[in-house]
């Protein structure tokens, strides 16, 4: 699965890249970097890699932050399908001979949806795991809104701003 002793260390790197990102902003709440290190890192790397990414950053990060069954089920549903979604990005983005304004509003359009089904799955997850009433579900959805359309603007911004200068730090690690 991994060739080089350099792929090793590029997914550990990109692992521990991710926790320290969210341990460094987990009392800002909506407010990550984790979306714009993440997405560059498939969209440079690719979905092979990005999967293995995911997996192992959604494991280590109950280490750190603590094993909570409905966390860690959404982690391992949403980054997978995250490097999915980045990674398909990056392939067909880099094929492309198209303006960089519309690749920008396109990674930025990508992880905006990415994050909002970031939400929504928790808003699924979270309410079955704990078996909520309707009413609770419902307050819990509400509830979640706010955060949301925080994590989507700071998706957004960090996204359209940090997307190309990350990738361009990424391509020049040579496998």
């Amino acid at each position: 699965m991994l060739k080089t002793s350099k792929e090793i260390a590029l997914i550990a790197l990109m692992t521990s890249l991710l926790i320290a990102g969210q341990f460094a902003l987990s009392g800002v709440a909506g407010v990550e970097v984790v979306t714009v290190l993440f997405f560059s890192f498939c969209y440079v790397f690719g979905v092979r890699r990005g999967l293995i990414v995911a997996a192992a950053y959604s494991l280590l990060r109950c280490i750190f932050f603590g094993f909570f069954p409905s966390v860690f089920i959404l982690y391992i549903i949403y980054y997978p399908f995250f490097a999915v979604a980045a990674g398909l990005t990056g392939h067909f983005l880099k094929e492309k001979k198209m303006r960089e304004v519309w690749k920008v509003l396109l990674c930025t359009a990508v992880a905006v949806l990415c994050t909002v089904f970031f939400t929504l799955i928790d808003d699924v997850v979270t309410p079955l795991y704990f078996r909520y009433s309707a009413s609770s579900w419902a307050a819990y959805f509400v509830a979640s809104l706010p955060v949301m359309a925080t994590q989507t603007v700071c998706a957004a911004v960090t996204v359209a701003l940090l997307t190309f200068p990350l990738v361009k730090i990424y391509s020049c690690v040579k496998l």
